[in-house]
């Protein structure tokens, strides 16, 4: 097999990958209009993703991040261990 029909077979899932979320984000565009997109700070699990958010929203700030507000359920609670 050459190398070129090599490459098309590794590359092929990418590219219809690619070209599918092309198509989908094209379609939602005709559908709803300009999108948002930022980074959305998830404050129960401590992470973050990108995601839509809403034109009056803000983003997630990394200058502004605070990482003494995180609440870990799991390091408040006293494991079982030590209670005796």
């Amino acid at each position: 097999m050459e190398a070129q029909y090599l490459a098309a077979i590794i590359l092929s899932p990418f590219i219809v990958a690619f070209l599918y979320a092309g198509v989908h984000e094209y379609l939602r565009f005709k559908a709803e209009g300009r999108a948002n997109y930022g980074l959305v700070y998830d404050e129960d699990t401590g992470t973050t993703y990108v995601t839509g958010i809403a034109e009056e929203d803000e983003g997630y700030d990394l200058e502004e991040f605070d990482p003494s507000g995180y609440t870990n359920p799991e390091a408040k609670a006293e494991p079982e261990a030590e209670k005796t």
